[in-house]
């Protein structure tokens, strides 16, 4: 049976009208009768409050072909559809997706944050050393490095502990980047509605972002322009690195909550084939970015130009970009 027919079967089983029915999960009449007739597909919440009404799991409403008790698909049916694949197909069910869609935007706002710290760690440094300069504190130039050095290795230890407890926790959906899967009767509508709901957010944060990057060199300008002094310098790129951080912020939280969709459905990014290609890339990958933060940190602090070296990472960004495109287009 598909889920159109459950609905009617359990509605009719319990002895309640479409009116009854509407009533209890707060829709109308008419929306029961689409559900029913198949012309739409409930919503999540939706789906999980069926499930709870009339006393069967989201498995039983969502799987197709079930049996009437609602335990699980005929056994020689999955093996049928494992044995067509050349690779075995893990199927996902509605409890696993939104597991994963709910952890990855708790995920999402945390790699952000870290990645903006990253960002921001130099600050204190920048600001010790030029008050320190023109003796507007009381402190030796030691001391102001030293203490700025402090700041920043501790935001960066902190941004580092973000991102292996981010790591840790999202150990376990790692399949879904690895693995061919299949989703379940009526999960793919329901990611496919997320993704969309999602859309506006994206395009916004993606715009809001590169916003605040383009113009973020607009106070170090400024203090060019009205030939400020030493300090005002170090204040626009203060005002630079607060801004690349908020638009870097941004573009990472919604980029990273687009990625969850593209998993979930196999899309862009995640089909089969460059899953496939992606196990060769991240043989190389984590090392070409552990060697790109040793060059940021080494230059930055060598030159202590900490207001270009960031220029260091969209670079790195685009070449990534590049080799992953030959890796691609190799295989």
């Amino acid at each position: 049976m598909i889920l159109a027919e459950k609905i009617m079967q359990l509605r009719k089983k319990n002895g309640w009208s479409q009116e009854e029915l509407a009533e209890q999960i707060n829709v109308s009449r008419q929306s029961v009768s689409k559900w029913e007739s198949g012309a739409s597909i409930p919503d999540l919440n939706k789906i999980l409050m069926l499930s709870q009404i009339f006393g069967v799991s989201t498995d039983y409403l969502l799987k197709d072909e079930m049996e009437e008790d609602g335990e699980e698909f005929p056994e020689e049916m999955f093996e049928k559809s494992v044995s067509d694949t050349k690779e075995p197909v893990r199927k996902v069910s509605l409890e696993e997706a939104v597991s994963y869609m709910d952890a990855s935007k708790v995920a999402a706002k945390r790699i952000a944050g870290g990645t903006a710290m990253c960002i921001l760690s130099p600050i204190a440094l920048l600001i010790l050393g030029a008050y320190e300069e023109y003796r507007m504190i009381s402190m030796t130039e030691n001391m102001a490095a030293g203490l700025g050095v402090i700041i920043l290795l501790l935001i960066i230890a902190a941004a580092v502990a973000v991102f292996i407890t981010v790591e840790m926790r999202m150990e376990r959906y790692k399949y879904f980047e690895k693995e061919r899967i299949e989703l379940e009767y009526g999960v793919a509508g329901i990611v496919k509605e997320r993704k969309q709901a999602h859309m506006e957010k994206y395009v916004t944060g993606i715009m809001v972002g590169v916003i605040f990057c383009i113009l973020s060199i607009v106070p170090l300008f400024a203090g060019v322009m009205f030939d400020a002094g030493d300090i005002i310098y170090v204040w626009g790129i203060v005002g630079l690195l607060i801004m690349v951080s908020v638009g870097v912020y941004l573009i990472v939280n919604v980029m990273t909550v687009r990625a969850c969709y593209d998993r979930l459905l196999q899309e862009n990014d995640y089909t089969v084939q460059k899953k496939e290609i992606g196990k060769k890339i991240r043989r190389w990958e984590d090392v070409y970015w552990l060697v790109i933060t040793m060059v940021y940190l080494g230059y930055s602090f060598w030159t202590m130009n900490w207001g270009r070296s960031w220029i260091i990472w969209p670079v790195a960004a685009l070449f990534s970009a590049v080799i992953e495109a030959v890796l691609g287009k190799n295989e």
